[in-house]
């Protein structure tokens, strides 16, 4: 198979599930039927519900669920020995008909609840109980996240040190690089947010000024970048910005910053498919289902490694959290939500074609293999356009680097944000009226943002630091309970506002049985490595955690499975 004509299968299929799927959600929902404004204009205070028009929106949200995992779940998959045909399967009829469904049914419950987030859902269609059981869960799954990204960016940022302690210029020239222009960037986002909503300058006049900013702040960092810090210096750096990042109004970093970085992202993909049109990338580099050697079995372990790209629990809380708080118009969910799901889907496409392309290239080349997420994608997409490995692949690789942060960057303070919105949440019951700024007593404290915040980024610091590595395993599936949970939730809300619920069944059910599966396979292998002796803390942890998630999972289904019962019961009366 040729990697082109796979792309442009794909994308047609994409495409088609857009218009064809996408309009028959909407009408089926009801979205846009009535003209109420939405929670972004009825609640507006600032901080958290600013209105922004779609584009901005857009940036903020493609930015923020991309992340690096419809770029690391392709290699992931690859490296486990699963094909190309079998990811790519997985890839489009999971976007069309689970993640899509997934984000846009999340970000249009929310806003149909004055923003609120997945939990508050919960707590009014399943109860209290119900909703603190899913906080806890999501929020330490985004403690992990948090952990995970802002060690990714403080090592993509990080210097190389020889073996005196002396920093390597030469090995650290990527590096600095990355860091300066994402210093760079932070700077005009907030010009830019300043302009465009202190100074109501126009949109299309501030885009292309930004735009041209970016260029030229890649230019001055590629030229210009005095600073040279350890990975753990990033990482306390980093710690400070998404404290501040996380509770400042999201019309002054937040909104800008994603928005300008869609470009970043939106050059990328385009960058990608320029590549794939010129390398052609034969896909025969990569089996076609699975190969011989592989010790991973397709099911479970496939739907748990390519999540972003096909559906992500991570996305929901994004849709609910932040998203919802921002929309301008609910007829804007629908391209924002579940077209940003599909065009993650076109990222992870390109990112099969890049590993192939990869995979090809180091079989050929031993000596200068492509090796990890970063060189196999960046590598890959830049080798395609420059084969002679000259100045164009070492300028393309090192702004595919860059994007690649810009990724892990937005969706690491969207994560903060949103674990703060989580915390805060846990010691409200909505059903008896309160919200965070009417509780009283220890809640009082808890509920206040920069408590939640600090608290948020002390423990995703920590464990950044201190091997999060031990635990990650289980993050795959954790994120894809996340995601069934997601299902369940809008799927039982929507039964209770008397909404066609019939689409979220089959993927709701086929995500319960992947994550219990994985779990329990996780949880085995732990128990395992406890067995043998000489672990360390890491398996105890994941081995728990696997047995309580099960136990969450089964527990949230069956009262899932009996409030939707009550609803056919009362319509049927």
């Amino acid at each position: 198979m040729n990697g082109l004509l796979l792309l442009i299968i794909c994308v047609a299929l994409l495409i088609c599930g857009y218009i064809f799927y996408g309009r028959y959600l909407c009408k089926q929902w009801g979205v846009g039927e009535n003209d109420k404004p939405t929670p972004a204009h009825t609640m507006e205070d600032g901080v958290d519900y600013v209105p922004a028009k779609a584009p901005v929106l857009m940036g903020h949200h493609f930015s923020s669920i991309a992340g690096a995992g419809p770029i690391t779940g392709p290699i992931t998959a690859a490296s486990l020995g699963f094909g190309w045909l079998a990811c790519a399967l997985w890839i489009v009829i999971g976007g069309i008909f689970f993640g899509g469904v997934h984000d846009f049914g999340a970000l249009f419950a929310s806003v149909r609840h004055e923003g609120k987030s997945i939990g508050e859902i919960i707590a009014d269609t399943m109860g209290v109980r119900a909703k603190r059981l899913f906080i806890i869960f999501a929020y330490l799954t985004l403690i992990l996240v948090v952990a995970a990204f802002a060690s990714i960016v403080a090592g993509t940022f990080g210097a190389t040190f020889d073996e005196s302690g002396a920093v390597d210029y030469a090995a650290s020239l990527s590096q600095a690089r990355v860091a300066m222009v994402s210093i760079l960037f932070i700077v005009i986002a907030i010009i830019f947010g300043f302009l465009v909503y202190r100074r109501n300058a126009p949109l299309g006049v501030s885009s292309v000024i930004g735009v041209i900013a970016i260029v030229a702040i890649i230019a001055i960092g590629m030229n210009f970048h005095p600073i040279y810090l350890s990975s753990k210096a990033w990482m306390w750096i980093v710690g400070v910005y998404i404290l501040v990042a996380s509770v400042t109004p999201v019309w002054i970093l937040l909104q800008p910053r994603d928005y300008l970085s869609s470009f970043l992202l939106y050059a990328m993909l385009a960058l990608a498919v320029i590549a794939v049109i010129m390398g052609r990338p034969s896909m025969d580099s990569l089996p076609v289902i699975q190969s011989a050697e592989s010790s991973s079995p397709v099911f479970p372990v496939l739907f748990t490694t390519i999540a972003c790209g096909a559906i992500s629990g991570f996305h929901s809380l994004v849709s609910s959290g932040t998203t919802a708080k921002q929309l301008d118009k609910e007829t804007d969910a629908k391209p924002i939500a579940y077209g940003g799901m599909l065009l993650e889907c076109v990222l992870a496409v390109l990112t099969l074609c890049a590993v192939a392309y990869a995979y090809s290239w180091n079989a050929a080349n031993p000596d200068s293999a492509l090796k990890g997420a970063t060189a196999i994608f960046g590598g890959g997409i830049a080798g395609m356009i420059d084969p002679s490995r000259g100045s164009v692949y070492n300028v393309l690789y090192t702004l595919l680097v860059l994007t690649y942060s810009a990724f892990c960057l937005t969706s690491l303070d969207t994560a903060t944000r949103l674990a703060r919105f989580m915390f805060q949440e846990f010691w409200v019951d909505s059903t008896k009226g309160e919200t965070p700024e009417t509780v009283t007593g220890y809640k009082k404290v808890l509920c206040n943002p920069y408590v939640a915040t600090i608290i948020t980024v002390v423990l995703g610091v920590f464990l950044g630091m201190n091997g999060y590595g031990k635990i990650w395993a289980l993050f795959g599936s954790a994120n894809q309970l996340l995601a069934a949970l997601g299902l369940l939730a809008v799927a039982t809300w929507l039964g209770n506002v008397g909404k066609n619920n019939k689409m979220f069944i089959i993927p709701m059910i086929f995500m319960l049985i992947v994550t219990i599966c994985s779990l329990i396979i996780n949880t085995k292998t732990q128990i395992g490595l406890i067995a043998a002796g000489g672990a360390d803390w890491g398996p105890y942890v994941q081995a728990i955690l696997g047995v309580l998630l099960v136990i969450l999972a089964v527990v949230l289904a069956v009262e899932s499975i009996q409030t939707m019962l009550k609803q056919k019961k009362a319509a049927a009366e």
